[in-house]
């Protein structure tokens, strides 16, 4: 059986504690993420999804519940030590990109290295930009990328200290329908390969290709099923992405 990467029992969140205008985000919510697992957490705005996804990201802290990643329960250690968490064993992918803009492709994926152990971080960054496709556009400015290749320059960010799980909040929430299925078939790919994947999106064509999907509504979880035949998924982006092109050349 795979390893319990994350396992968080009875989180809260709640913002507004004097009692004016108090919001549960995460209400009483346990789950367990697996090594290897591709997973969804899927919600409408303001369901509690990004919220719960900043805490099992080590981001936040709850305000009650544990939080284990790796065995050790985070959700006790101060803020130095969660940064070396988040540096060391976490990549994260965010809708907005959070690129530097007057920074190359290469310079912006060799960030997280800085505050790493690690030697070579040059040579680590154009390998981690070979992967996902951008071999040849690694001294490149975010500006002069398409959106969907900024989002590959985020992704080899998030991968490049080699974590032991990438979080990515809503990251095709800025691209059209093709851009989204190259993204998404990047992480696919990606899970195919060993990386444990949790996705937070409010897209049903977006979450279908993750092997499980928790659904949030009020901070609370309210299905967490298995998906077992996330091809489908690709093949309906697959055809949207046709059309629009179809339309355009009308």
């Amino acid at each position: 059986m795979n390893n319990i990467i994350i396992q968080a029992k009875n989180l809260i969140k709640i913002y507004g504690k004097d009692g004016i205008n108090q919001v549960v985000a995460v209400d009483d919510v346990s789950l367990e993420i697996r090594q290897g697992e591709f997973v969804a957490i899927m919600g409408a705005s303001g369901s509690g999804k990004s919220t719960l996804m900043n805490i099992l990201g080590c981001l936040d802290k709850p305000d009650s519940g544990t939080l284990l990643f790796d065995g050790t329960e985070v959700s006790k250690l101060d803020d130095e030590q969660l940064a070396k968490v988040r540096n060391q064993k976490i990549g994260f992918v965010f809708q907005t990109f959070n690129l530097l803009a007057r920074t190359s492709a290469l310079e912006n994926v060799e960030l997280p290295l800085i505050y790493s152990d690690k030697q070579n971080i040059t040579k680590l960054a154009k390998e981690a930009l070979h992967s996902v496709g951008l071999a040849d556009r690694i001294h490149h400015y975010p500006g002069e990328l398409s959106g969907g290749q900024q989002q590959r320059v985020a992704i080899a960010r998030a991968l490049v200290n080699d974590p032991e799980i990438i979080f990515a909040d809503e990251p095709t929430g800025n691209l059209d329908t093709r851009a989204s299925l190259e993204i998404i078939s990047l992480f696919t790919e990606l899970n195919n390969s060993g990386r444990t994947i949790v996705l937070v999106t409010h897209e049903p064509d977006i979450a279908a290709h993750a092997r499980r999907i928790i659904k949030i509504a009020d901070g609370k979880i309210v299905a967490d099923e298995k998906n077992n035949n996330p091809a489908n998924a690709k093949n309906e982006l697959k055809k949207i992405a046709v059309r629009e092109t179809a339309n355009e050349n009308k």
